[in-house]
């Protein structure tokens, strides 16, 4: 009797000993990993989001780029770091890609605690203004009349832009070709110039352009149209039941003490509801989307759902 009176007040020394330092978090600077390139929208999602939370928090939230292998490399960083809430990821489309396209060294499942949604994004499908097509269905017919003609950008093999455009093929019977490059910039420097001639693309990086008339858009990927650009149709309205919408997310490593996880997901709550934040993330063509852990989770099943059948029928291998 006494033995078992010893262990339980030893566990509940250690649970108030664990719950006083969950309180006290964070303790030190907080790197926010950022898997991917510098100027890319996620990474300005996660500088914003970042230094609210910092405001928050009066602790350093850091933004920490660790780009490569398609997002992967950022990633398994924050999959092996010590689950004590001074890690965190910024999650985009790629976190649920990357399980369609390579072997991962850490699963997308098991190995993270999501936290909260934080923004929703479609894709863009902007054209060079020679092609003669002015609304998607007049782009899908000039893209059957001449199969394989059309070439279309990506930030490279196995990106978002990438699969989403395989994804757009697959469900309309057009025929584009494939020029991936090395990041969203190069690929729009091209756009621009004419060398390709559509790119399905993040709002952030071709709506200056659209407006000044350098490009022109045609639709986006959203399942209807977004209330801050109503005069925009949907990809669905021309292809019933497509869509391909990104997350913004963040999440930690699996094993963060839950009041850490439920903390941020606040804090994020708050952040998302300064109008300043609003209007920011809309100039990036995303809307805010606040989320409980539990759907964010639910969410990213959905996705490898998706890509992955996507990637199988078109074969797409990355090296």
């Amino acid at each position: 009797m006494i033995g078992r009176l010893v262990v339980l007040c030893v566990f509940v020394a250690a649970l108030a000993q664990a719950q006083a330092q969950d309180s006290r978090w964070p303790q030190r600077p907080v790197r926010v990993i950022v898997p991917l390139a510098p100027g890319g929208s996620v990474d300005m999602v996660g500088r914003l989001l970042s230094a609210r939370l910092t405001e928050q928090f009066g602790q350093q939230f850091i933004v920490d780029n660790r780009s490569g292998g398609g997002g992967t490399i950022g990633t398994a960083i924050v999959a092996r770091a010590q689950p004590d809430g001074h890690t965190v990821l910024m999650m985009s489309g790629a976190f649920a890609s990357s399980a369609a396209l390579y072997k991962l060294s850490y699963d997308p499942i098991k190995d993270f605690a999501p936290i909260a949604r934080v923004a929703a994004g479609p894709l863009f499908l902007t054209v060079h203004p020679s092609i003669n097509a002015h609304t998607l269905t007049e782009f899908l017919d000039l893209a059957r009349s001449k199969p394989t003609a059309i070439n279309y950008g990506s930030g490279g093999t196995g990106t978002t832009t990438h699969l989403a455009t395989e994804y757009l093929q697959q469900a309309t019977g057009v025929r584009l070709t494939h020029v991936p490059y090395k990041g969203i910039g190069a690929a729009i420097g091209d756009l621009l110039s004419g060398q390709i001639q559509m790119y399905l693309s993040p709002g952030g990086a071709v709506l200056a352009h659209v407006k000044t008339g350098r490009l022109r858009v045609l639709a986006q990927t959203s399942e209807q149209r977004l209330p801050t650009m109503p005069e925009l149709p949907a990809v669905a309205e021309a292809v019933p039941g497509f869509a391909a919408t990104f997350p913004y997310a963040m999440g930690a490593p699996a094993g963060t003490p839950q009041a850490i996880v439920s903390r941020l997901n606040a804090a994020i709550g708050r952040t998302l509801e300064q109008p300043e934040i609003i209007e920011r993330l809309r100039a990036l063509g995303l809307e805010p989307a606040h989320s409980t852990p539990q759907a964010l989770m639910q969410a990213v099943q959905r996705e490898i759902a998706i890509w992955t059948k996507v990637v199988k029928t078109g074969g797409i291998k990355v090296d």
